[in-house]
């Protein structure tokens, strides 16, 4: 009897020590998540100040021809970008809850509006009268607004694997890991844009 109880309280803190490297590994994961956007960051500054001293010091900034950019359409889109970050926000608290059917719901909303984002920009492109090798506006202006592009893309195929796993029954029962990443990226893709927006369209 003595040695049944001294065994059933040598497996408890094993228990709780479990839970500890789990809840230490994923936390592990997110900061070196956070380390990885960092850097991302500093590419991004880099576009932004070789933008700022170009603009600044070129005396014939736009290209030949070129009067301006056209700010409705991106501002609709720049609108609707920022407003998915609430929705995938949304889709978070949907998980927490153990709510599937309203996180799918919500995450697909988010790649939808990401989806519409991309086609606009497109829409835009095509429009556009001039090209990347138009002077240094030309190659600024798709450079950074490409390499924006290109993570509203990331973000966009990484919500859909976490859409397709949540598909797995008890997938997301150990941990969201995943979700927390990709809304965390679409976050700072979003503010990314924001300052592209005021750098490129506000600022003319």
């Amino acid at each position: 009897m003595d040695s049944y109880i001294v065994s059933d309280e040598s497996q408890e803190p094993q228990h709780h020590a479990g839970g500890e490297h789990s809840h230490d590994e994923e936390g592990n994961k997110m900061f070196g998540f956070i380390v990885f956007l960092l850097s991302e960051s500093v590419i991004f500054l880099s576009f932004f100040a070789g933008y700022i001293v170009y603009k600044t010091t070129t005396p014939n900034w736009l290209p030949v021809g070129v009067e301006g950019l056209e700010v409705k359409d991106p501002a609709i889109n720049t609108v609707v970008l920022v407003a998915s970050s609430f929705v995938i926000y949304f889709a978070e608290l949907a998980l927490k809850r153990k709510n599937l059917r309203l996180f799918r719901i919500f995450l697909s909303a988010t790649m939808a509006m990401g989806s519409y984002f991309l086609v606009g920009q497109a829409i835009e492109w095509s429009h556009l009268e001039f090209g990347f090798t138009s002077g240094v506006y030309g190659g600024m202006f798709y450079l950074l607004t490409g390499f924006h592009g290109l993570h509203v893309f990331t973000g966009i195929l990484l919500q859909f694997i976490i859409l397709v796993r949540s598909l797995i029954p008890g997938n997301y029962d150990t941990g969201h890991f995943g979700v927390n990443a990709t809304s965390l990226f679409w976050h700072f893709v979003d503010v990314i844009w924001i300052i592209l927006f005021i750098l490129i369209y506000i600022w003319q």
